[in-house]
């Protein structure tokens, strides 16, 4: 089968680097998609390891598509009957860029009429219920083009299952462990996020360090779609579990002013099951002691969206480069919307990339400090 990774904009090439160390080779990369062949054992695999994408879906049918009448015929073609039951509770999402039939709700509409007859020939009822197992389908047509994709993740991959509380701003675990996988962080260095929020960039770091994989503990929809599919989970997830590194020592230190953030950091870390790999504590950034020891820094500190709160964010970033100005051996990583972040800092970036946290475009100041002796 054809299998699609989908992942934000910008992090194409780290979810291609892990495919590859997986052991993937003939990858398609474009704008937010990695097409390869693949089984169910190969989405079992994806959707419990990936660390940085958003979703894996199964392609059924590709094909132009430029009327109704051509949309309905392609998506009839498919064999319906193999995927789904009777019951089975079918959603049909969908979007269209620069294509002809650009309402994206007739096309929705025709994709699941062209569904409802194709099953219809094999259980010869009028009404489907659709009160068992979610499949989840996307008719998607670009330029024309109609892909009909079949959702197997379910929730998107940056649902971990570990946070059940959130900050004001916070960020998604698999941008998280994209910038962590960018930055020169390992289990052998230390670590620090100095506004930790609820905690997700130390505990994405204390998962990657333990070899913990970000799906190990979620349910996904292939799960329920037969039974091949739910044994390649528990055959990949009995192999993830064996995976677990749990003698290396690791140092994470994860500090912010707000206590409230502080005690859901505590919660979110526990559910992720490595409360005992991070040290988190109540302090203002300004007031936390750090060693020069090749720490490697991971924050992303109020962006301030009202004019008040700008100049209050503006002052913590000049503070917050007084401050890590004092280490010569720390490498730096700072996520912000701050298209001005380093005349604050006072320092120019060794890197800047242009990320997105859910819909907002935000930069990543990379600053690489020494390698350690």
């Amino acid at each position: 089968m054809k299998v699609i990774v989908t992942c934000a904009f910008g992090l194409e090439s780290l979810v291609k680097r892990q495919l590859m160390d997986m052991g993937y080779d003939n990858l398609n990369v474009n704008d937010g998609r990695i097409s390869l062949e693949g089984n169910e054992d190969d989405i079992a695999k994806l959707n419990i390891n990936l660390r940085c994408a958003d979703r894996v879906l199964i392609e059924l049918a590709n094909f132009k598509a430029v009327t109704f009448e051509e949309l309905f015929k392609g998506v009839e073609k498919i064999n319906w009957t193999e995927i789904l039951e009777a019951d089975s509770n079918f959603i049909v999402e969908g979007r269209s860029y620069k294509s002809k039939l650009f309402s994206v709700k007739d096309c929705q509409s025709i994709t699941e009429k062209a569904i409802i007859k194709n099953l219809q020939k094999k259980y010869k009822i009028d009404w489907f219920s659709k009160s068992k197992n979610r499949f989840r389908i996307e008719v998607s047509l670009v330029k024309d083009i109609c892909s009909i994709t079949l959702d197997t993740s379910g929730d998107g991959l940056h649902k971990r299952g570990y946070r059940t509380h959130t900050g004001l701003a916070p960020i998604r675990e698999n941008l998280a462990a994209g910038i962590i996988d960018l930055s020169f962080a390992s289990k052998n260095r230390p670590f620090v996020d100095l506004f930790c929020g609820s905690g997700t960039f130390a505990i994405e770091a204390a998962k990657k360090f333990r070899n913990i994989a970000p799906g190990i503990d979620r349910k996904f929809d292939f799960m329920d779609f037969n039974q091949k599919f739910n044994n390649a989970y528990k055959s990949e997830k009995k192999s993830a579990l064996q995976r677990i590194d749990y003698d290396s020592r690791i140092d994470i230190f994860a500090s912010d002013i707000d206590g409230s953030s502080i005690e859901k950091a505590i919660e979110n870390a526990e559910n992720a099951g490595v409360r005992e790999d991070i040290r988190f504590v109540t302090r203002d950034f300004r007031n936390v002691v750090l060693k020069d020891n090749y720490f490697v820094l991971i924050s992303n500190p109020p962006y301030g969206k009202r004019i008040g709160e700008r100049k209050e964010a503006e002052k913590i970033y000049e503070d917050l480069g007084i401050k890590m100005a004092k280490f010569n051996t720390a490498s730096e990583y700072i996520i912000t919307d701050s298209e001005d972040f380093e005349k604050f800092y006072g320092k120019k970036a060794s890197k800047n990339r242009k990320m997105y946290n859910g819909n907002m475009k935000c930069y990543l100041y990379q600053y690489y400090g020494p390698k350690p002796k």
